[in-house]
């Protein structure tokens, strides 16, 4: 019997009651690796709850909201869970930001304390109204006697922010309860295993990698092994060394691995995979299951507002799990909206946007709808099919082209490795699109779109194709199509 599903989320009720509790349920398994540093189940529980009494000592009380800007590593999952334990709420901070941008978050959030990395992030950075500002890397988190501050089950635990690729980036309030029981699901859904060796790609200031990354690992026993910056060569090292069984990311790390594999690369040992985005192509999927050692592969759609919303299952074929991102998980509900937008309701909807009524209201309507801004389809089986973003959606002659459709057919293409379109302006039709694409092999602009012309209907066609070496991507990988536009000046 699996001993963490023998307690459950409803009876730990919060984070701190879970992450402390796996020293009794795993004891002297290894919790945690990150070079050097290798700290079993009981050892991380006790710098948890040294770390809480630092922040205790530091004036860190319920409800106190404690930032921390850093890479992956075990000094950030102590930080993060030491401040929940002294009865804070977590504030992770992007690390992609710029000072300026983190200091705007970290204001905003109202956080009484900030941990940082300073070497890492190499960026000028000056806390906002005099903020204290602790390098995590510095004796603090060790400094404290063991604290525990009990916390309730509808505490908000973090407040974690959105992206901002389509706006000021918004800070989501979840509770211990929400956070617990969605992510004891997803444990279940993905495969995760006691035992597992989780090699965390996803950055820990993401819901993906904090929630799905660390709660998840410690709410079944697996080991935790952080990676700071995703570094192909690296990966592989670890893959072979450490005997990595779990794997979550996005696409393009799964493309990375085909390509590695063959060079007399040990992955024997990998297990369990984990994707999510709009289109995948269906031939990544079949390459993953028969090119790699993968004996499960899930795919999921979820966003910072509600956490994970749906996933595949079990026996899904491969076509099912590259163009859906499966069926609703339990005690959640989607719809599609008139005009196409996905809607969800549930336990797992924030509370609501911090300090920003108009904002809450606006995203989550008074039946309890969360408007999620994906466009979307539900087939016969209840499975979701993202296809696109409301914002993203260009208009080519009347016709609605989505650019998540056309980005899935240009992957298709055996050069193609990434690609991302927008809608640029055109005196005929209005908007048409255009490509920016990586390649793994040479192929000419003028090759790829007769090749698109054969597979897509005219006005779904990029009009001109932008190679490039490497697209802006955010922390969990997805295109940053603002970037796109900037970095040239605007639409070509």
């Amino acid at each position: 019997m699996n001993t963490a599903s023998a307690a459950g989320w409803a009876s730990w009720g919060t984070i701190p009651r879970m992450a402390l509790s796996a020293a009794e349920r795993f004891g002297d398994a290894e919790a945690v690796v990150d070079g050097s540093t290798r700290l079993t189940f009981t050892e991380l529980a006790e710098r948890i709850r040294r770390a809480a009494g630092a922040y205790a000592s530091a004036g860190i009380g319920t409800g106190d909201r404690v930032a921390v800007w850093a890479p992956n590593s075990a000094e950030w999952i102590v930080a993060a869970l030491g401040a929940v334990t002294a009865g804070g709420v977590l504030v992770p901070v992007n690390t992609r930001l710029q000072g300026q941008e983190a200091a705007d978050i970290i204001g905003r959030s109202g956080a009484k304390l900030v941990l940082v990395q300073p070497g890492f992030l190499g960026r000028e950075f000056t806390a906002p109204d005099g903020i204290p500002v602790i390098d995590l890397r510095t004796d603090f988190l060790a400094s404290g006697s063991p604290y525990d501050r009990a916390s309730r089950p509808d505490d908000i635990a973090d407040v974690i922010y959105t992206s901002g690729t389509t706006g000021r980036p918004k800070g989501v309030l979840m509770t211990h309860r929400q956070t617990l029981r969605l992510y004891e699901e997803w444990c279940h859904l993905a495969d995760l295993r006691e035992g597992d060796r989780y090699l965390a790609v996803n950055p820990f200031f993401h819901t993906f990698g904090y929630k799905a990354g660390i709660i998840a690992s410690l709410i079944r026993g697996a080991t935790i092994l952080p990676v700071p910056v995703f570094d192909m060569d690296r990966v592989v090292e670890l893959v072979q060394r450490e005997k990595i069984t779990m794997l979550p990311g996005p696409p393009t790390l799964y493309h990375s691995l085909l390509e590695v594999a063959g060079r007399g690369n040990d992955l024997s040992s990998l297990r369990a995979a984990v994707t999510g985005a709009a289109d995948i192509p269906v031939e990544l999927i079949r390459r993953v299951r028969t090119q790699l050692p993968f004996r499960s592969i899930m795919t999921g759609y979820g966003l910072t507002e509600a956490g994970t919303v749906t996933a595949s299952r079990p026996g899904d074929s491969f076509e099912s799990i590259a163009t859906t991102v499966g069926t609703p998980c339990d005690g959640v509900e989607v719809r599609i909206a008139e005009d196409g937008e996905v809607l969800v309701r549930g336990y797992s909807v924030m509370q609501g946007y911090l300090d920003d009524p108009a904002a809450t209201a606006e995203a989550v309507d008074a039946d309890g709808w969360l408007h999620t801004g994906d466009l979307g389809t539900l087939d016969a089986d209840g499975r979701l099919r993202i296809v696109g973003r409301k914002k993203d959606m260009f208009i080519v002659g009347g016709f609605n082209a989505y650019p998540a459709e056309i980005e899935g057919f240009l992957l298709e293409h055996p050069a193609v490795a990434q690609a991302a379109v927008i809608g640029v302006p055109d005196e005929r039709l209005g908007q048409v699109g255009k490509a920016f694409v990586v390649t793994r092999s040479p192929v000419s602009q003028e090759d790829l779109l007769a090749w698109s012309r054969e597979r897509m209907a005219g006005y779904k066609v990029p009009r001109s194709v932008e190679f490039r070496t490497e697209l802006p991507l955010n922390g969990t990988g997805k295109v940053m199509k603002d970037q796109l536009h900037i970095a040239k000046g605007g639409p070509q």
